[in-house]
């Protein structure tokens, strides 16, 4: 089996990377990142020498450049975790969204349909739904709840998605869709709250919290997440969405002070200013179909996933301060500079 990773060296994508090479030792795990400012091929170290493994360089929005590693490359199946992610950078520049979230999503599409009708799997978000009010827990949202965004993000994400059907309606192409919750665990980019947090409680720098802090995410721990795409890529039926989340509804201001109470560190580093343009309230994902389905449930819970995350980013400091400090764009050229 041969399968391409698209954004490969991001979050998501490397921890799937990890998890694959590990399961499935015989597997063939192609990474293609375009190692923009959240690609980290550092984030792959432990596995760049695997003969099983390799990295590719490139956009999935450039079609020359994709149609060229399909025709060299017999793929079996494509993972497209690529992905420009950040709400705040989508209302800065919109354009670079809808460019690799649209546009790269049609290029690797186009580029499966002609080399054999590869099987396809399209990593989403739970925020292509909008948001629920926080007075309703028990609303969620399903793979029926409409399309309702909030973000140039999560639009980009919701039009991708609905490429993604029309691809599996008009020509047939075998697809299949996941949008999960937040997720978190090791490698996660620093600018993302919970890594953002552990960071600067470490250094003993204020801690910013949007609006109120109250606003509330359902966490998925990533490796459970790398479980559900497993599953979906190799049972999943396809032209079908599959919601994946974590059952762990949090507030904000509750995870900062979790973060800071495992820390050890005082509560008055937590620092409330001007809340984001259109900020959702609330997320939170029904998982049942996936179980019903497939037989997938999170495994793991926010109590026990937090502490193993805060412990990986005490252990692995080099790897988050080079970001920090921007050393970590030096790793492509250190690795590859003189092949």
């Amino acid at each position: 089996m041969k399968i391409l990773v698209t954004g490969g060296a991001g979050f998501i994508g490397g921890n799937f990377v990890h998890y694959m090479l590990k399961k499935y030792p015989n597997y063939e795990i192609f990474c293609l990142d375009k190692l923009t400012y959240a690609g980290n091929l550092s984030t792959l170290e432990s596995v760049i020498d695997n003969p099983k493994f390799t990295f590719c360089k490139g956009d999935i929005a450039d079609s020359k450049y994709i149609d060229k590693l399909f025709s060299e490359n017999k793929f079996d199946i494509v993972v497209n975790f690529a992905a420009e992610s950040h709400v705040d950078r989508s209302i800065e520049n919109p354009q670079i969204f809808l460019h690799t979230n649209v546009i790269g999503t049609g290029v690797l599409m186009d580029a499966c349909r002609k080399y054999g009708n590869i099987r396809y799997h399209q990593v989403s978000t739970d925020e292509v739904y909008g948001d629920l009010p926080l007075d309703r827990p028990d609303l969620f949202f399903t793979e029926e709840t409409p399309i309702h965004t909030s973000s140039p993000y999560s639009s980009s994400k919701a039009g991708a998605d609905l490429l993604v059907l029309a691809y599996y309606r008009t020509f047939g192409l075998p697809v299949t869709i996941s949008r999960c919750s937040n997720n978190y665990g090791p490698y996660h980019f620093p600018e993302k709250l919970i890594p953002l947090m552990i960071s600067r409680a470490l250094a003993n720098e204020s801690l910013p919290v949007y609006g109120n802090g109250l606003n509330v995410r359902d966490w998925l721990y990533v490796e459970d997440h790398c479980r559900a795409i497993d599953l979906i890529i190799h049972k999943g039926k396809i032209g079908e969405v599959y919601n994946v989340g974590g059952h762990n509804e949090k507030s904000n201001i509750d995870i900062v002070k979790t973060i800071l109470k495992l820390l050890g560190k005082n509560e008055d580093l937590i620092t409330y200013v001007a809340d984001r343009k259109g900020h959702d309230m609330r997320y939170a994902i029904d998982p049942t179909k996936i179980h019903n389905d497939l037989g997938w449930l999170p495994e793991t819970k926010f109590e026990d996933g937090i502490k193993k995350t805060i412990d990986w980013y005490l252990n692995n400091q080099k790897w988050w301060k080079d970001i920090i400090s921007g050393e970590y764009k030096d790793y492509y050229s250190k690795m590859y500079g003189n092949k």
